[in-house]
């Protein structure tokens, strides 16, 4: 098992190579075509550029139903403040400790990278038996599911799909969240900096973020929330003025860095210093628990000044619908203990040419829930002045316990590990629902090997549960 083990992860290593943020995926899927063709199986893409690669059975197998095996061609495109990675041209650097592997400085795009890998080498490997296969990669999923939304359902013929882009080992999920993303854009107004202004930038990082469906429930700061109370209180400090912000970089991650620069008098440069480090003082107190490496500070600009400032009306508009606006759980689950249902991530802010733009991201597992959180945030940007657009809406996957794929799953982890797995309903959103809507009748189920801290450079992959899972993965489809 060691030896495939570490097979998979040379594969990923060399999938690791090839720069595949969202929305960027198309060398990856060259590459993804050119392996079939080299192994002789026949591909189709759809033009969303989702990929299927159809897998002929294992001798004996034929006549068996077919299997999907389903995974993400992108991945989160995070980094530390301090790397200089570019995620449009660099190799992922993947680094080995003990039993772990991680990134140097960045994600390291196990989520979903590692799905990929271990269908490859399973198909690969002639010791597994297995039934006709259907190789599911799909793209542009961590931007909002937008490949799954737009999957071309004929390219798919099995009514059976094995997702393996869960994140705990021995852990079946047969449920997820729906989602939906509201973009807010509110207009502003500028004039002049006035001439002799100094300038600065205020700073709000080091958090540690994570996955806004997996952590939102856990004690975590969001940058973009502590950025606004700062400049909420730099709008107290008299002459001082927004000239830009900038925070977050995903729907689906809790920010962990964000920032503003701001414009005001020299003889103002102490005042706004002391308002930053009272905030800074105050932020740490509230967080010294579970943002350890929180960090606040004011930089002085000296070069490339701004020519104009935002407004005083507006940018206190502007900044009072940052801290309006709601982040984190708001509500659990009274038929599952311990499952967040509903939830809001206040994911991007940005100053663009005369608006602020806006990114919010809902989740639940009621839709109606769902449809009253995102109203929620529709009803804060109007009262601000601000438009609201709906977009990127995804079901949630309903779970069905009397499943026959579960209950084959269940069997087969039994006779491996003698023990019972945990089957689980959960909060992230998977593509899982947008397919089950797609293609009526299809069983599904979510695997995947031991996964922390997705969506941001603390990702890491445990290496002994990839060989464990893949085992389980061999076993089940052994057993049509």
């Amino acid at each position: 098992m060691e030896k495939v083990t570490n097979t998979i992860i040379e594969t990923f290593e060399v999938i690791s190579a090839i720069p595949r943020c969202s929305k960027n995926e198309a060398k990856l899927a060259a590459w993804l075509m050119d392996w079939a063709r080299e192994h002789g199986y026949p591909f189709r893409s759809d033009e969303a550029g989702n990929l299927v690669i159809q897998v002929p059975a294992s001798p004996g197998m034929d006549g068996k139903p077919t299997v999907i095996l389903q995974g993400h061609m992108d991945m989160v495109c995070e980094k530390t403040p301090e790397s200089a990675h570019d995620f449009e041209r660099d190799p992922i650097r993947v680094l080995c400790d003990g039993d772990w592997i991680h990134a140097d400085g960045t994600t390291l795009g196990a989520d979903n990278g590692i799905a990929l890998a271990m269908a490859l080498v399973l198909v690969e490997d002639d010791a597994v038996r297995h039934p006709p296969l259907e190789l599911l990669f799909t793209v542009d999923e961590e931007s909002g599911l937008i490949g799954a939304h737009k999957l071309d359902a004929s390219l798919i013929t099995g009514l059976i799909l094995i997702n393996i882009d869960s994140e705990d080992e021995g852990v079946f999920t047969i449920g997820c969240a729906g989602g939906e993303e509201t973009l807010i854009r509110l207009p502003l107004a500028y004039e002049d900096r006035p001439d002799g202004w100094d300038c600065g930038r205020v700073v709000v990082g080091g958090l540690r973020g994570g996955h806004s469906g997996v952590d939102i429930h856990k004690p975590r700061a969001n940058a973009n929330r502590l950025l606004g109370r700062l400049l909420l209180r730099l709008q107290e400090t008299p002459d001082v003025r927004l000239v830009s912000l900038a925070g977050g970089s995903a729907h689906n991650a809790i920010p962990r860095d964000a920032s503003a620069w701001v414009a005001f008098p020299p003889a103002q440069a102490a005042a706004v210093r002391d308002a930053v480090k009272g905030c800074e003082q105050h932020l740490l107190e509230e967080h010294a628990d579970t943002e350890s490496n929180l960090c606040v500070h004011f930089e002085a600009v000296k070069d490339t000044l701004p020519d104009h400032v935002l407004r005083p009306e507006s940018a206190l508009q502007a900044v009072r619908l940052l801290n309006a606006l709601p982040h984190g759980v708001h509500g659990m689950s009274t038929r599952v203990a311990g499952l967040v249902e509903t939830s809001c991530n206040l994911a991007i802010v940005r100053i663009k040419e005369d608006a602020l733009d806006i990114i919010s991201s809902q989740r639940s597992s009621a839709m109606s829930r769902l449809d009253e959180m995102t109203e929620r945030v529709t009803a804060v940007a109007a009262l601000a002045g601000a438009s609201a657009t709906r977009m990127n809406h995804h079901p949630a996957w309903a779970p069905d316990m009397q499943a026959a794929l579960l209950k084959r799953c269940r069997e087969v982890y039994g006779s491996l590990y003698d023990k019972e797995p945990v089957v689980e309903v959960i909060h992230a959103g998977l593509e899982c629902g947008l397919i089950g809507d797609k293609v009526p009748g299809m069983e599904m189920i979510s695997i995947g090997p031991n996964l922390r801290h997705p969506h941001s450079p603390d990702e890491k992959l445990n290496v002994p549960s990839v060989g464990r899972v893949y085992q389980f993965l061999a076993a089940l489809l052994a057993s049509f």
